[in-house]
């Protein structure tokens, strides 16, 4: 007789609706832990469901489990950000029957100085191929299909955004995964990642650190992303810039009143009138405008 697992090392699949969730995100495929299957939920899920970090800059709670992410993500039309959607997607996955285990990734994007490992995703093995693949749902710039753990030489596309992935030597010779990401500013590293498994605790701990201390980004300023097939929307403060595969994109410059009506618009975010209002008068504006007025 198999031996029970610990709770702490599963996903709370049983708390999730899982009707409710496939029907939110537009999946229709066989509800089988096959290859297909798996694209499809990553394709519907990262095409579907926006990246936001509002409640971190309203300075509220952001809870983690499938059952309040579920609510937040799919029946009131908010986004996420990444350990959202990795909770909520491994929570699927794992009442699907695929194999699920937690990565953390560090956020490079050109830096050189090491960022702390605050990025989700997934490590995904199905019943019927022997392949592991990566699934990279939470990040809010796709990719919007999984791809496989293991070294490429070549760049290679996913849907029409190109990639590279490369495995390298990390400290103690431990492995070292770096994917790479073209796009308007050529290309450039994504994040790091190994393959030491993460659990729901140590996404706790990540997940209090990037929502309440002011050293995160996501308490600083909005930070929101949509991501389709050929093109990604950022909001990042007041500038919304739209990027296509090829690396062309255009910006403009947002004022503050228009930040909830673009929300809705182009992320598919419709605010309350509670949260326009926390929008549009927060204390973030104040380091932002001050040096917009002063080069206007």
């Amino acid at each position: 007789m198999d031996e029970p697992v610990d709770p702490s090392y599963r996903w709370k699949g049983e708390e999730l609706d899982l009707d409710g969730y496939l029907a939110g995100i537009g999946f229709t495929g066989e509800r089988a832990p096959t290859v297909a299957t798996l694209r499809e939920l990553v394709h519907q899920h990262t095409t579907t469901l926006p990246f936001e970090n509002l409640e971190a800059l309203f300075g509220r709670p952001v809870p983690l489990g499938p059952a309040e992410v579920q609510d937040k993500m799919i029946r009131r039309g908010r986004g996420g950000y990444c350990y959202e959607n990795v909770s909520i997607f491994a929570a699927a996955l794992e009442r699907l029957g695929f194999g699920v285990t937690g990565l953390s990734a560090r956020v490079t994007m050109g830096a050189v100085a090491v960022r702390p490992a605050t990025h989700a995703l997934l490590r995904v093995t199905t019943s019927d191929d022997d392949r592991v693949w990566i699934c990279d749902v939470g990040f809010g710039q796709g990719p919007s299909e999984p791809w496989e753990l293991r070294a490429r030489p070549a760049e290679f596309s996913l849907g029409q955004w190109r990639f590279r992935f490369e495995r390298r030597a990390g400290a103690l010779g431990t492995d070292l995964w770096a994917l790479h990401q073209f796009g308007k500013d050529g290309w450039i590293e994504r994040h790091t990642f190994t393959t030491n498994p993460q659990y729901r605790i140590d996404y706790e701990v990540g997940n209090h650190f990037v929502s309440t201390s002011p050293r995160s980004p996501f308490t600083m300023r909005p930070f929101v992303q949509r991501f389709l097939p050929d093109v990604r929307h950022v909001l990042d403060g007041h500038t919304l810039t739209s990027e296509r595969p090829d690396g062309t994109a255009e910006s403009r410059e947002l004022e503050t009143g228009e930040l909830p009506g673009v929300l809705r618009d182009v992320f598919g975010i419709d605010l309350t009138d509670e949260d326009a209002h926390a929008l549009t008068t927060g204390e973030w504006i104040e380091r932002f405008d001050r040096p917009r007025a002063a080069t206007g």
